[in-house]
């Protein structure tokens, strides 16, 4: 039985886990969800009701780095967990925790109106672009001369960030992580794993 996936195209948890398994030959049912209204399938093997979800027979998988992990276990043929792990969760950590809380602050202006939004790009380019930008001035990727989980998992909140603003985000003196970004968005894999897909119904 091939195992399935409840995803949510736009969703950047949803777009490393998916970028992972399709780089890892993995292939599985894909059940687009819609957020208002997801289905009870999900719901019952995942009650927390975020994506993505894999389901492999017995096994739930309902965090994102988690379906990474276990689908590079299968299958790494380029080596992406062969990086520094110390340093990998360092930067994961950062992403996935302050910066996200940043992340949402500057796209959801509107459910935060007592912060002020320049600050708050201000903080993220402190906390997360900045890092990044000295990172990429030395090497290609983030943790050296080819690309990582650590790139493919940090990359679509880079991207939803340059959306939330792209003409600012486009004025910013950070050319490398522009030019790591738009190799990322231009490529293969994340356009394959990007097609729009019905929703699933149970």
């Amino acid at each position: 039985m091939r195992p399935i996936l409840y995803s949510y195209r736009r969703c950047p948890y949803a777009m490393r886990a998916r970028m992972t398994l399709k780089y890892a030959g993995i292939e599985y049912e894909h059940r687009e969800i819609v957020l208002r209204d997801k289905p009870l399938s999900m719901l019952r093997v995942s009650p927390k009701g975020t994506v993505p979800v894999l389901c492999v027979d017995e096994l739930v998988l309902d965090q994102s780095l988690d379906i990474m992990r276990w689908a590079l276990d299968i299958f790494d043929p380029d080596g992406w967990l062969n990086v520094d792990q110390i340093i990998s969760i360092e930067w994961l950590e950062k992403n996935d925790g302050p910066f996200k809380t940043l992340l949402d602050q500057y796209k959801y202006p509107e459910r935060y109106p007592h912060l002020n939004r320049e600050a708050i790009l201000n903080a993220a380019i402190e906390l997360m672009l900045r890092p990044m930008e000295a990172a990429l001035k030395l090497n290609t990727y983030l943790m050296g001369n080819k690309l990582s989980w650590v790139d493919v998992a940090i990359f679509p909140f880079i991207r939803q960030f340059s959306m939330s603003d792209q003409k600012s985000f486009e004025g910013l003196p950070l050319p490398n992580i522009q030019n790591w970004l738009g190799e990322l968005i231009e490529s293969e894999l994340f356009n394959s794993v990007m097609h729009k897909h019905p929703a699933w119904i149970d």
